[in-house]
């Protein structure tokens, strides 16, 4: 008998950077896929909420005077970034559908998030 039914998984953004400043290292991108996709092949539901560090930290937009409320919609769309290219790599590992919600509208890359249809 399986331990879990569903996990959810924080991943931070700066698990997909590498050491040199990039955004993302398609090593790091391929061994979480993996990783995931080993829980999934389990039959356990996988749910994931995923950083945006290594796109943009908010000690940043203190140092260039961004308004609080304008550097959480830059991170909420880093959020989003990578978010998509996770879904990217997994869905170029498997036939299975994955999907990306959010609480913000972005209608042309992900679906709104709906507390009911995400459970």
């Amino acid at each position: 008998m399986r331990p879990y039914k569903r996990v959810l998984i924080k991943l931070s953004g700066g698990a997909l950077a590498d050491q040199t400043g990039n955004s993302f290292n398609s090593k790091r991108l391929e061994h979480i896929a993996n990783e995931i996709l080993s829980i999934v092949d389990l039959g356990i539901e996988v749910s994931i909420v995923i950083g945006g560090g290594n796109i943009f930290r908010g000690h940043l937009a203190e140092e260039w005077g961004i308004d609080r409320v304008e550097a959480d919609n830059i991170g909420t769309l880093g959020t989003i970034i990578n978010s998509l290219m996770l879904r990217g790599v997994l869905t170029s590992k498997t036939n299975r559908e994955v999907r990306v919600m959010t609480s913000i509208p972005f209608n042309a890359v992900a679906e709104p998030y709906i507390r009911l249809r995400a459970v």
